[in-house]
């Protein structure tokens, strides 16, 4: 049991790690001879990537929810909850520091999950 534990815990691991790029790192991608790169909005916005950047460092490991029946599935929301704000963040950095077009893998419905418009009766 350990052992298929340990199996899927290195398998999460690699399959979560990288899939969005870091708000900072594609703040500093971005041309900073742009006519918004000196806006207010635009230093609020990559602070705004920078301080989550800070957090996410340093927020504790989700080793020990391995522990419990559910423990995995709270490590892949976790997981996937910091790679929508990444993106999220990553789209406000470019939305307030770029004239250029929306890239693809920023471009979607990326609203948080607890805000769905499902009305139930």
């Amino acid at each position: 049991m350990r052992i298929a534990t340990g199996v899927a815990m290195s398998a999460l691991a690699a399959t979560m790690a990288g899939c969005a790029t870091s708000p900072v790192d594609y703040g500093a991608s971005l041309s900073q001879q742009d006519q918004k790169w000196a806006t207010p909005q635009c230093q609020h916005a990559r602070t705004a990537a920078s301080d989550y950047a800070v957090r996410e460092k340093t927020h504790p490991g989700w080793e020990f929810a391995a522990l419990g029946p559910y423990g995995l599935g709270i490590i892949a929301a976790t997981k996937e909850h910091e790679q929508k704000q990444r993106k999220l963040l990553a789209r406000d950095v470019h939305l307030q520091c770029s004239s250029l077009p929306l890239p693809k893998e920023l471009q979607g419905d990326l609203s948080p999950a607890g805000a769905s418009h499902t009305q139930y009766p």
